[in-house]
């Protein structure tokens, strides 16, 4: 995700204890980067992971064929859904008329 190139202009304002600023500065000064640069690739590689979780599912090779199965199996019946669909509408069953 290449997000380097465009302009910043948004803030996000957040407050933090003592402790948690240290741990933060320690963390980032250890791998030669800012605290911001710290803070902004781990939310951006969090939110990566939760984005992708919610995306992706992996299932071994068993699980993988009963899904495909499932998917691939004919819907079931739904009689009401089926009435349903072959009934008019509120729209199509009145007449319409016109204004006077």
């Amino acid at each position: 995700m290449n997000l380097g190139n465009t302009q910043k202009s948004e803030r996000i304002n957040i407050r933090i204890t003592p402790t948690i600023k240290r741990i933060l500065q320690e963390a980032s000064a250890t791998i030669n980067k800012t605290m911001i640069e710290f803070l902004i690739e781990s939310a951006l590689t969090e939110a990566a992971e939760v984005l992708a979780d919610r995306r992706m599912f992996f299932l071994s090779e068993k699980h993988f064929q009963e899904f495909i199965d499932v998917l691939d199996s004919p819907p079931s019946p739904m009689p009401r859904l089926k009435k349903l669909l072959l009934e008019p509408s509120i729209l199509e069953s009145r007449s319409v008329q016109d204004d006077p």
